[in-house]
Order: structure tokens, then C-alpha cells, then sequence
């Protein structure tokens, strides 16, 4: 089953570019990745899908239902963290979860304590209280605590600090195994390729690939790191050259004859060939495009 179906999902500004013909298909129980720079269209397309705002054309579903005629219906069975969470002045944490849990007309306080703990979120302070990262954990429980089918995250990790991002994803991760289908936006690459199983990459408003992650990461291109003094003009093929000390590193997208060829001529202290990182491959790609 398609927990989100897009057919040529369009949103205009007017005369300023929003998602353009968008058709995106994600599958019930995926993990799934949604990449691309700042302006790509991550986040109109996560807006348009909720509801948030109406497309300008085209058609979409989300967990089998229209997103214009059934879109209360559809945020029963939704978390949602943006990627600015906003909360009511004021208010203690523990009462702006009591009230996202009371919108859900459900009880929540099982999942939620253990998700506070977890998240070592203190539930006594008021929201004006907090770091932007506990903010983000505060909107991180909102979209958990009710357990929902499907998990729309934008950019859900800025502001928590590296052993809250392995925690976070260590809750993902179980979500994700007992059924429930995500869809994380993110630029940070390594993110997606740490997590997901799939991935579409945006670019100024249009998808500009979609594939297993594995997939998208193979190219022909490696990269090189050489330890010793060589002279690498005769190569094509190569980019991102940078020396340090006596290493040399690049991304070589040339016969791999000819560089062992070169290379075999010259004292080398070490070599290192390897796949490039996800991050590699799409800031190249869009380097191209």
C-alpha cells in the first residue's frame, strides 16, 4: 500500500517557484529520505501534503486518503514535527503535551513519560525556558506520543546534540520496525544514508532521482587518498583535489588502469580507494545539473 501517492503535485507562489509536477511514491513501512539543499521544496511539499496549504494542480494521497477532501481525517493518523517548532508562552512542557495529547482524544501519558526520559527532557519548565534543542525534543514527543501510522519529520535533528540525534534515531528505528512508516527531510546526507532505506532528491522544486539508497550511492567515481609525492596532471577525471602534508585526495572518475599505472611509477607511503559518501555523490550531481 501507498501511505503517500503524489500525481503531478504542483504549488506556485505566483510568480516565485514552489514543487513542480511532483510524482512521489512511498511505501507502508518505509523509511524513507527526502533530500535537498534549503529552497529545494522539502518543506512546501511536506505542507502541501498536510493540508497546510493547497496545491496549485495536480493530486495527491496520503495513507490511501485526498489530501484536500479527507485532511482532517488524515492528521488522526500523522506526526508531525516541523522544522521550527512554536509553542504557546507560558505553558509548562508537561501541559503543552497534555494538550497536544487531548487534540488526539487520546491517553498518551504511557508513551509519553518514556519518551521524556529517553529524551531527558525536563516536562516542569515553561517553553521559554528552553534551548532551541529541547524545543525540538518537546515537538519531538508531539508527534510520537500518540503512536501514529505515518511520521512526517522536517529537518527534526537541528539543535539536539549528537547523543540526542543517536537517541532520536534509536526511536525511529524502533517506530519503524513495529510498522510505522517515515518520512525524514533532511540536507544533512549522512542522515539519510545512516537511516533510510530509499531516498528522493530534490532540486528547485522538482525530483530529480529516486532510488534505493544503496543505488544512488553507486557510481563509478571513487575516492582517492595517496600518501606520497606524485604528479597527477596527466590524469583526467579528477575533482575536489586537495593536498595536505604528503596526502593527496580526490575524486577520480577516470580508468582505473591509468591511475595504478601512474601511480606504480612513484614511491607511494599508502593507498586508499573507496566508494564516495552519499554526501559526495549528490553534491556532485547537483554540481552537474
Amino acid at each position: 500500500m501507498s501511505i503517500i501517492k503524489t500525481n503531478n503535485l504542483t504549488k506556485s507562489y505566483g510568480t516565485c517557484r514552489g514543487i513542480i509536477s511532483l510524482n512521489l511514491e512511498v511505501e507502508e513501512g518505509e523509511f524513507f529520505g527526502f533530500i535537498g539543499p534549503n529552497g529545494a521544496g522539502k518543506s512546501t511539499t511536506i505542507r502541501t501534503l498536510l493540508g497546510l496549504i493547497n496545491p496549485t494542480s495536480g493530486e495527491a494521497t496520503v495513507l490511501g486518503k485526498d489530501i484536500i477532501k479527507d485532511k482532517i481525517e488524515i492528521l488522526d493518523d500523522i506526526g508531525y514535527l516541523p522544522s521550527e517548532a512554536i509553542f504557546y508562552q507560558g505553558m509548562k512542557v508537561k501541559d503543552i503535551l497534555k494538550f497536544s495529547s487531548s487534540l488526539r482524544k487520546k491517553d498518551c501519558s504511557k508513551e509519553q513519560e518514556e519518551l521524556c526520559k529517553r529524551l531527558n527532557l525536563d516536562i516542569n519548565k515553561k517553553v521559554e525556558e528552553l534551548s532551541f534543542g529541547n524545543r525540538k525534543k518537546v515537538g519531538i514527543v508531539c508527534a510520537l506520543q500518540h503512536k501514529p501510522k505515518l511520521l512526517i519529520l522536517d529537518e527534526p535533528t537541528s539543535g539536539l546534540d549528537p547523543l540526542m540525534q543517536k537517541e532520536f534515531f534509536a526511536i525511529l528505528h524502533e517506530r519503524n520496525k513495529e510498522g510505522t512508516t517515515i518520512f525524514l527531510s533532511s540536507h544533512v546526507l549522512s542522515e539519510i544514508e545512516q537511516n533510510c532505506t530509499r531516498a528522493a532528491l530534490i532540486k528547485e522544486g522538482k525530483i530529480s532521482a529516486c532510488d534505493k539508497v544503496e543505488n544512488l550511492i553507486k557510481t563509478s567515481t571513487r575516492r582517492v587518498t595517496i600518501r606520497g609525492k606524485v604528479d597527477l596532471n596527466k590524469l583526467e577525471g579528477i575533482r575536489d583535489l586537495s593536498s595536505q602534508n604528503n596526502s593527496t585526495s580526490f575524486l577520480y572518475s577516470g580508468n582505473i588502469n591509468e591511475l595504478i599505472n601512474l601511480l606504480s611509477s612513484y614511491n607511494i607511503e599508502d593507498l586508499l580507494i573507496s566508494e564516495p559518501s552519499l554526501e559526495e555523490v549528490f553534491l556532485h550531481y547537483y554540481e552537474e545539473e
